[in-house]
């Protein structure tokens, strides 16, 4: 990927056609401001710093939403572009990292939808005694904790908002306050969803463990 300097050196449930407004995001105490405006005049040293202060946790939010490590990079690599390009349109009203979260969050929301439709454009072309090995999801890989698969596979089941809330509350550490901004989704709505989202796992792995003791 070419355009964003310094990126492209670096290891780095939404509805269909749907997007989190990136222009603006009330609530938030400002940060980082002076690296984007560095961005804004072109300053390569103000990107190089704003991507190694937010890179990693990028990555890493991007590599629970996808569930995959090659794309979650292509989602880093890609996100910092939009926000090479568009730190002019930043209107400081929330902070910068809630500003480049939401970006990031959006270009991963892209990442499923074109996913999606590569996989059903697959299903129209296989036939029927074809085996497309996915169907079971992830498999399981020497020493992996059965616990930890039956978790991961729970919250592949759960409803995207669900998961996108349960992800960032209890994996990536955000408040609820963070959540409903990042989101654009209101702080007892985020609340109700990690709540809903807790629920269906622990039925999920209650029904799993009842099946394995029946085995």
């Amino acid at each position: 990927m070419t355009g964003a300097p310094g990126v492209g050196n670096r290891s780095a449930g939404i509805g269909e056609g749907e997007h989190l407004d990136e222009t603006e995001v009330p609530g938030l105490p400002r940060g980082d401001d002076a690296l984007l405006e560095g961005c804004r005049r072109g300053e390569v040293d103000a990107f190089e710093r704003l991507y190694a202060l937010h890179g990693a946790r990028m990555k890493s939010i991007a590599r629970n939403l996808l569930a995959h490590e090659s794309d979650a990079e292509d989602a880093v690599q890609e996100a910092f572009l939009k926000i090479y390009r568009g730190a002019g349109s930043f209107r400081g009203t929330s902070a910068v990292s809630t500003w480049i979260y939401r970006i990031l969050v959006n270009v991963c929301y892209d990442i499923l939808r074109r996913r999606k439709r590569r996989a059903e454009d697959a299903l129209t072309i296989e036939s029927p005694g074809t085996d497309s090995g996915a169907a079971g999801g992830r498999t399981a890989a020497a020493g992996d904790h059965p616990l930890r698969i039956a978790i991961e596979q729970g919250v592949a089941r759960l409803k995207p908002r669900q998961r996108d809330v349960f992800l960032l509350s209890a994996v990536e550490g955000f408040s609820h306050r963070e959540i409903s901004e990042v989101l654009d989704i209101p702080e007892g709505t985020s609340r109700t969803l990690l709540f809903e989202a807790k629920r269906h796992l622990q039925e999920l792995l209650w029904d799993q463990g009842a099946r394995s003791a029946a085995s």
